[in-house]
């Protein structure tokens, strides 16, 4: 049986997991509402809403791999919508053809933690996006006991890399400071917390779709490099493009009232806890279990950083 891999989805997982397959020779089938207008040559894509079953069925019909790395829109309110309807859709196209289904996951569902999180770290009860995370985690990890499907999920903290706008060590970081700008900061800049790097996210997604069907069925967390704090990650970013490592950051405090007039920012303040404690994931399993080595902050901020090219001279903030 010939090789099929779909992909849902190409933000920053979807791409980054193409990029390492097509590397490897292999050749995804990517699927969204709208063509992506970065795909590389030779890539297919299909159409799709993860919405609307008959179309997630026509794009899976004879898949051996499904990855799942769809978002939607950061809202409590859509989340509770939405993710239900699309993982009872994706798992029931896992039932179907058989495949080998890998969700590219967050770790919202374990709330506020005092301590490294690891995989079997018991779910602390917290609203909003947490619970619609847990629900859709206990979805699927109930079909899979079962034998219904064959799937597992990488959570992945947050995460960084060259085309990872949309992130705390994005545009907002260190496409500032290549403008010669302050870096914009919603977290603590002083709170210790893991990112992990999306090229070894790539990797690691390769690396667990590869897996024996008998070792699906389970959750692993992504290991990052020893962990930080977003002002020593920015500094190195500075560094690296020859700017001084300005900041402007957001009191936590103030979340709350800007929430009343900001809703992206009412949203944030729900998941106060990523950031107003240190973070820190336990990703040993995956590295145990792979000998998997990631990147270290000294090479891969710079590489980010310096994706965002150098500026000779600063521009007025």
């Amino acid at each position: 049986m010939s090789e099929k891999i779909v992909i849902f989805g190409y933000g920053p997982g979807g791409r980054s997991l193409t990029e390492r397959l097509v590397a490897e020779g292999r050749r995804p089938l990517i699927t969204q509402r709208k063509r992506p207008k970065d795909l590389p040559p030779g890539v297919d894509f299909r159409a799709s809403d993860v919405l609307d079953a008959a179309a997630v069925q026509a794009v899976t019909r004879g898949a051996t791999h499904i990855v799942i790395t769809i978002g939607f829109e950061y809202s409590t309110a859509v989340w509770r919508q939405s993710w239900p309807v699309a993982m009872t859709n994706l798992l029931k196209a896992a039932r179907e053809t058989g495949a080998k289904t890998l969700f590219f996951d967050n770790l919202y569902m374990y709330g506020p933690q005092n301590g490294p999180i690891s995989e079997t770290t018991p779910y602390a009860r917290w609203g909003g996006k947490p619970a619609v995370r847990r629900a859709i985690s206990d979805q699927w990890q109930a079909a899979a006991a079962k034998g219904e499907v064959v799937m597992s999920a990488l959570r992945v903290p947050d995460f960084y890399g060259p085309g990872v706008s949309n992130s705390h060590l994005g545009d907002l970081v260190f496409g500032r400071l290549a403008q010669g700008k302050p870096a914009q900061l919603i977290a603590p800049p002083d709170t210790p917390h893991d990112f992990a790097y999306i090229p070894d996210v790539a990797r690691a997604m390769a690396l667990l779709l590869d897996l024996p069907a008998a070792e699906y069925g389970q959750v692993w967390h992504m290991p990052s490099a020893p962990t930080r704090t977003p002002r020593q990650l920015i500094a190195l970013g500075a560094e690296a493009l020859g700017q001084p490592a300005r900041i402007q950051a957001i009191p936590q405090s103030l979340l709350p009232v800007l929430g009343l007039v900001t809703p992206f920012m009412r949203e944030l303040h729900d998941m106060r806890f990523l950031f107003d404690r240190p973070y820190h994931i336990d990703g040993r399993k995956l590295t145990q279990r792979f000998g998997f080595e990631v990147t270290p902050f000294e090479v891969g901020i710079p590489q980010t950083a310096l994706s965002y090219g150098r500026v000779i001279k600063p521009i007025p903030s």
